[in-house]
Formats: C-alpha cells, structure tokens, sequence
C-alpha cells in the first residue's frame, strides 16, 4: 500500500451514487477525499447541510464538513469520481482529462465511445490499455458498467471462458435507488411494477459485448454474443435481481455449469484490490434465494449470488442473479476501478498529510 493516500474528489456528491462514494471513501485505504461538487444551485453550501444524506452509514464528520464547489476544474484531487447524469458528464468530464485529471466515471455518457473502457477489474483489466488512445488531454475517462450489467457479466465471463456463450435471455427486476433521489414517485412504486426503464435494455444488450471483448491493435473487437432483456422497476430498495438464461457454445453438464461459476475469481491483478470481495460469485442451494433485502450486502456489497441453477428448456442454463446496484453497480465499480488503476501504475499520489509534491505511484 501507498505511504500517503492518493487526494480524490467527488462530482454528483449529493445524490444517491455521490453519497456512497463518499462513504466508502471516509474509510479508503488508498485515496483521501479532499473536495466535493454538486450542481450550481448547491455549490457553496456545507456538505452536511445541503445533502439528504441517505446512505444506512453515518455522514463523515470530515465530508459534512466541506464546502461543495462547482463541477468544473481545477478542484483539490489528483483523482475524480463522477457521479453526476449521463448529460452532465458528457460535458464535465472530459473538461478535467483535458487538465490532467483521472475519472473514474459511473455515467453512460462516454460507455460506447470506442476508447473509454467499461471496466469491470476481475473480468477485463486488460482494457486499460484503451486509455493510451483517448484525446481527451493528459488525463483520462474510464468507466463502469450498467448497474445490471456489473453484475452479469461477472456470471457470463467465466461461462464464455469455459463453454462459450452464444446468446442471453435476461428479466431485471430493478430496485428503487437505482432511479436516484427522489426517483420513482412513491404511488407509482409502492404494490406495483414497473415494465419500462428507459434506456435500460439497452445498455444490458450492448454493454457486455464490449466488456467481454477482446483488444486487438488499440480497438475492441465485440463479443458475438446476442442478449435480449427487459427491464422493471420494483418496489425493493437495494439489489437488482436478474433472471438469466443462456445459450452456451458447447455442451455442459449442470454439475460443470456450477463447478465453474463457484470456482471464479476473476483476473489475478484483481484479486488483491481492497474492494475486491474474495469470492466475487456466491451460490447459494436453497431455491428461495437470492433476495435483494437478505442478500444484497454480500462481500461488502461488491459479490454477486446466484441461485435457482439449472437446465433451461430453451436455452442450455438458466439462474438468479442478485447485484448490489449502488455498490458493485456504482460507487464500488468506480472505486474498483481506481484501485485497479493504482495497481497498473496509472496514478499518482500525493502526499495529502504533509503537503509534499505528487510522486508516482508504481506497484
């Protein structure tokens, strides 16, 4: 680990996303938060007086107590963590890459751009050699993916590594903090489902296709993989359960179906990561679970589980799938990432305690 933690920064700070990333960061091995952005009409205010702080974790006295400051460079930080909307973060972001300044995004905005990679650390680390073709400036943009699609791809990588994965059936059944703060109006949600969230089956059919590719001479070269989805919101805070079916390449027994799927760790660079959960699938047997409210914080939020294994009349397998979406799906993708980052030798740190002149850091 760094001497000195590497000074970070926080754009969409009072939102849903921003808060968890604040929290996680209070207690940060390697970064330090230094500054916090918000929108126009909350820059200037305390921190601790203008947000409705949300998350189950006590607000940081340390972050209550900063002043937010306008979404725009320079701000305090060698590092930012964006989580600000789609909109915004097509104009903002790049705006801090051009002065020099690493993003770790969770916003859709730069996703389908050819040089922004959609990380996900323990199944394609290797695209953060995409990074070396971006114009944005001496800084850079990466990304993580969909709130479902975080999730997924975890179970999918290590089925198209083994068996080859030729097609994906997939239902979400997506929790309220996915929609943000205030979100879903509470008599729309409460006893009720419902059957569209826009844009969402979108990402989910395109998304993985790029994260399960391969580089080859600077470019991604998509999965042929073909994914169909729907997407629902229902009335669960926390969780996104996904039910999946998928046609795999090659012939497997069940038994090897689940062999597989219990014995992935994901990449080595990312299995010694400080958000990295030890086991990043969970099966469970009993047929009741996953359920978003008893299972949602598995590892620290960031492991998927997986229940409900088996034959698929149409397809080949079929399972539940249960991703944390404002963990592993948001703020703890994005700071996964950064982690990844460090252990690549792509950021710098400064020496935040004492003052001292940035160094690099080199793992």
């Amino acid at each position: 680990m760094p001497d000195h933690k590497i000074a970070a920064c926080v754009l969409g700070a009072t939102g849903p996303v921003g808060q968890k990333l604040v929290a996680l960061l209070a207690r940060h091995p390697l970064f330090e938060l230094v500054a916090l952005a918000a929108s126009p009409r909350s820059a200037g205010k305390v921190y601790g007086e203008a947000v409705h702080w949300l998350d189950p974790a006590p607000l940081p006295e340390m972050a209550a107590a900063l002043r937010l400051q306008a979404a725009v460079p320079p701000l305090p930080g060698n590092v930012v963590f964006s989580a600000l909307d789609s909109e915004t973060a097509r104009e903002v972001e790049p705006l801090f890459a051009a002065a020099g300044v690493p993003v770790f995004s969770n916003a859709s905005a730069f996703r389908t751009d050819p040089h922004v990679p959609i990380i996900v650390p323990e199944v394609n680390p290797q695209h953060l050699a995409l990074i070396d073709s971006q114009g944005f400036g001496p800084g850079f943009i990466v990304t993580n993916p969909n709130c479902s699609v975080a999730g997924l791809v975890l179970a999918l990588k290590p089925l198209a590594d083994t068996f080859g994965v030729e097609a994906v059936q997939v239902t979400t059944l997506q929790a309220l903090s996915g929609a943000g703060y205030p979100g879903v109006a509470a008599l729309d949600a409460l006893g009720n489902v419902i059957p569209f969230i826009a844009g969402e089956e979108e990402k989910i059919e395109q998304e993985p296709a790029k994260i399960l590719g391969e580089v080859v001479d600077g470019q991604v070269q998509l999965h042929p993989l073909r994914i169909s989805a729907q997407a629902n919101r229902v009335p669960v805070l926390d969780g996104h359960l996904l039910s999946v079916s998928v046609k795999l390449s090659r012939t497997a027994a069940l038994a090897q179906v689940r062999e597989c799927l219990q014995s992935f760790r994901g990449a080595a660079v990312s299995q010694s990561l400080p958000s990295s959960p030890p086991t990043p699938i969970q099966l469970l047997e009993d047929p009741l679970h996953p359920q978003p409210r008893r299972a949602s914080e598995a590892g620290g939020g960031m492991a998927v589980r997986i229940g409900r294994l088996r034959r698929c009349p149409v397809l080949d397998v079929r399972f539940v799938l249960l991703v944390h979406n404002t963990l592993r799906g948001a703020a703890g993708g994005a700071l996964l990432n950064a982690e990844l980052a460090v252990a690549a030798g792509l950021l710098q740190r400064p020496r935040v305690s004492d003052g001292a002149k940035a160094v690099e850091l080199a793992w």
